[in-house]
């Protein structure tokens, strides 16, 4: 067996703290090497947790992030910084020859992360260098098995996708600065309505279909989340067939799902539970829970956890086989209707036509 994949984890957040950190750990394909942070504070309260020490890097430090990236044990980073940084940092990391997993969104918005997609295929070796970006709603079973029941039940005739919930004052999230005063577009409904995003475009592609027009209201329900935090839009699908996608973080409305009507019946997930309706038939329901590492007896992981996509990076940097569910495209696939839906959003609901969905 070949030696594990040194990586270095390049942010101290609470998705670092909670997500990434337990899932290298746990991964046995890779090796924590180092960790990063503008600030040793902050570095150091992420390895304060773990048994064995790792080497600290730090802007305030006399070991900075471009001393992780001349380490030739450290083959690989997995970048979870804000938004607005997170390119800059993703450029020297692929410069440098190191394989990157990149926390969604993976720019602030369309146009620097289609500059950021080109230049990555211009400026580095991609068969050699790999530039992932996560999304953990791709790697969710329950949302892979919906997609293979809609492949059985004909053309699709529709979609319709809600999200709905409201984000209270002191939850962790909002409580990070850069959330709190957010410079990037749409604050919450960028950085959380990425998933959802996602999840839907899993499910459509069972289906093989994906969306090529849309048309969106946006409003503030909650002054504290701005710049707005509810959408609601009406999708149209490339093979003429219509949908519906509402997402909000400020609303007393509670639930989610995600529906695709086919000529031949209906699938609908949420969470783990995928409910299969033929038509004419009974409904089946199913709990699909998520499982890493490929065996027979793996435990189910936790709702919301990275371990299956960060398992499916680690594997894929193993085999030199890049997992095109990870590619920089689908994440610039997300963005671009994320972007879109706020761009309709500000002209009142003007029709916009999508250019890079994969």
């Amino acid at each position: 067996m070949s030696d594990p994949t040194g990586v270095s984890i390049i942010g101290s957040g609470i998705f670092v703290k909670e997500q990434h950190l337990p899932a290298v750990l746990a991964c046995p394909s890779l090796s924590l090497k180092a960790i990063y942070s503008r600030s040793l504070a902050s570095a150091k309260s992420v390895s304060s947790s773990l048994s064995n020490p790792v080497d600290l890097y730090s802007d305030d430090s006399e070991k900075s992030y471009k001393d992780v990236l001349s380490r030739p044990d450290v083959q690989a980073v997995i970048i979870a910084l804000p938004i607005l940084v997170q390119p800059d940092f993703i450029k020297q990391a692929l410069s440098a020859g190191k394989h990157v997993l990149a926390e969604k969104p993976l720019a602030p918005d369309v146009k620097a992360g289609k500059e950021l997609v080109d230049w990555y295929h211009k400026n580095v070796d991609d068969k050699k260098v790999n530039f992932s970006v996560a999304e953990q709603f791709r790697y969710y079973a329950a949302y892979q098995h919906a997609a293979k029941q809609v492949s059985q039940l004909g053309k699709v005739q529709g979609v319709k996708v809600r999200m709905h919930t409201c984000i209270q004052k002191g939850m962790k999230y909002i409580e990070t600065e850069w959330r709190k005063k957010p410079q990037h577009q749409g604050g919450f409904l960028l950085d959380g309505g990425v998933h959802f995003i996602a999840g839907m475009r899993v499910v459509l592609g069972g289906g093989g279909v994906k969306v090529d027009r849309l048309s969106a209201n946006t409003a503030l329900l909650q002054d504290y989340l701005p710049p707005v935090d509810t959408v609601d839009a009406t999708l149209r699908l490339d093979n003429g067939s219509t949908g519906s996608f509402a997402v909000s973080f400020g609303t007393s409305f509670e639930g989610a799902e995600w529906t695709v009507a086919c000529e031949k019946g209906t699938v609908s997930v949420d969470r783990t539970i995928v409910k299969t309706k033929p038509k004419g038939g009974e409904e089946k329901v199913e709990d699909v829970k998520d499982e890493v590492g490929g065996t027979a007896n793996q435990e189910h992981v936790p709702i919301g956890s990275v371990m299956p996509e960060v398992f499916a990076w680690a594997k894929s940097l193993k085999e030199g086989k890049w997992d095109a569910k990870q590619s920089a495209e689908e994440g610039l696939a997300d963005l671009e209707i994320l972007e879109a839906l706020l761009k309709s959003g500000e002209k009142h609901g003007e029709p916009v036509t999508l250019k890079y969905q994969v």
